[in-house]
């Protein structure tokens, strides 16, 4: 696999840069969908994270890598049918009333099937590829496989930013590992029913914890605006969902300390009310109180412009040795980048074409803070914190919303008052001052 990656990559160049990068991403892109696993799950990350090609082009990298974004070729009804009846002991025309043997969607590790429990109950079936958990072992046990691939794909997506590309692989490989067992996403899912049961803007399916196991796991069925349509909507409604996804996100580690780690555009379903359901759990960050303290002390600093005081709380955390401090500047520069959304004048609008230079400037090492990130020791929280807010903001940029998101951060971090009508509805359900984990 690592060598065939290689190879696809050679004598890619000879039509001119465009078509170059063009042929080499759909090469690449057809390869991972046919993966089933390690791979088009890392390749589903990039594909939202905001790479482009040299500023003349289009983004025909990332146009070619969206396509993972909702869909994957499916396995056939018979396959499914067999994995389901290996699973839960029955034929699926035994266990539900109803069961669509074609997907109604497909992704790197299932797919999921329309059913009808016995009790009238519309549920969405998600069936795990027979075989998959064993290869995505065998991918994981290879530490040269998924470093190759970044590598690979850095070198396709010039002037991008650079990465630690093991570092990278070994984030994805922990994250995957947690998807394969459909019994944790489950529970997962499970711990933000009961958080956000009755939410007035956040919606997360229940599951049926009688027809779920390790390889089917069955839920509540919702349906809604994927992604590419819901980029179609009137900006107000844009805004709107933007705001209930950077609430959920980001108020849900200040108030439960949990994380819903994968902020992939084919993990939401947008509503006209204006809300938002959110899917696959199949990958959840637990936070510490401690933990929870330094984001907000780290976002309190770089709003207040107080390098002194920043510096000191990575240096507590670790990240940084005050025997080799940074430049001066160098930090607080690159947190204010970083948490723009919050340092901007306010109302701020995210926007892909701001979000691919931030991208750049945040990770590349030959630009205005490469002193600061050859020092900077950045903890796996930090490592997935930095993905994840990398994928929120390439969502929300291509919503192009906007919003009052340091007013949001206010409510959370300083018990201020409600900033927009949605902080209304929130203070209500959660109660005032009510920022648990920390």
């Amino acid at each position: 696999m690592v060598a065939s990656l290689r190879r696809r990559m050679r004598g890619a160049d000879d039509d001119g840069p465009d078509a170059a990068s063009r042929r080499a991403a759909e090469r690449w892109v057809e390869r991972l969908g046919r993966s089933k696993g390690v791979l088009m799950k890392a390749g589903q990350l990039m594909s939202f994270v905001g790479f482009s090609v040299d500023g003349e082009y289009q983004p025909v990298f990332q146009q070619a890598l969206a396509r993972l974004q909702d869909d994957a070729p499916p396995m056939p009804p018979e396959m499914a049918a067999a994995q389901v009846e290996a699973e839960l002991g029955a034929p699926p025309g035994e266990v539900f009333a109803e069961f669509e043997p074609d997907p109604i969607a497909a992704a790197s590790i299932g797919q999921v099937h329309r059913a009808v429990t016995r009790d009238g109950r519309r549920v969405a079936v998600k069936v795990q590829y027979p075989g998959v958990e064993r290869a995505i072992r065998a991918d994981l046990a290879n530490a040269e496989l998924l470093a190759t691939f970044f590598q690979i794909g850095g070198g396709m997506v010039r002037g991008g930013p650079r990465v630690d590309v093991r570092r990278l692989a070994k984030e994805v490989s922990e994250r995957v590992g947690d998807e394969i067992d459909y019994l944790t996403e489950a529970r997962n899912q499970q711990e933000f029913a009961d958080h956000y049961r009755g939410h007035p803007f956040v919606r997360i399916p229940e599951v049926d914890h009688r027809l779920t196991t390790r390889r089917v796991l069955t839920m509540e069925f919702a349906d809604g605006k994927r992604h590419r349509e819901a980029l179609l909507a009137g900006q107000d409604l844009k805004d709107r969902w933007g705001e209930v996804l950077f609430r959920f996100y980001l108020g849900s580690i200040r108030r439960i300390g949990l994380f819903h780690a994968d902020p992939h555009p084919g993990n939401y379903l947008f509503h006209d009310d204006g809300t938002v359901t959110f899917l696959d759990f199949g990958c959840v960050k637990h936070f510490d109180p401690g933990t929870v303290r330094y984001m907000v002390d780290t976002a309190e600093a770089t709003v207040a412009g107080d390098e002194e005081w920043l510096l000191r709380i990575q240096y507590e955390r670790g990240g940084l040795d005050p025997a080799d401090p940074p430049p001066a500047g160098a930090t607080l520069g690159w947190w204010r980048t970083t948490l723009r959304a919050w340092t901007a004048p306010q109302p701020y609008t995210y926007a892909p074409e701001e979000h691919s230079t931030i991208t750049r400037a945040e990770f590349g090492l030959r630009g205005p803070y490469g002193e600061f990130l050859r020092r900077w020791r950045m903890d796996p929280d930090m490592t997935t914190l930095t993905r994840i807010q990398l994928g929120m903001s390439a969502v929300l940029s291509q919503l192009r919303a906007t919003g009052e998101w340091e007013g949001i951060r206010r409510e959370w971090d300083r018990g201020g008052p409600p900033a927009t009508g949605l902080g209304e509805l929130d203070v209500a359900f959660w109660g005032e001052g009510a920022v648990h984990a920390r």
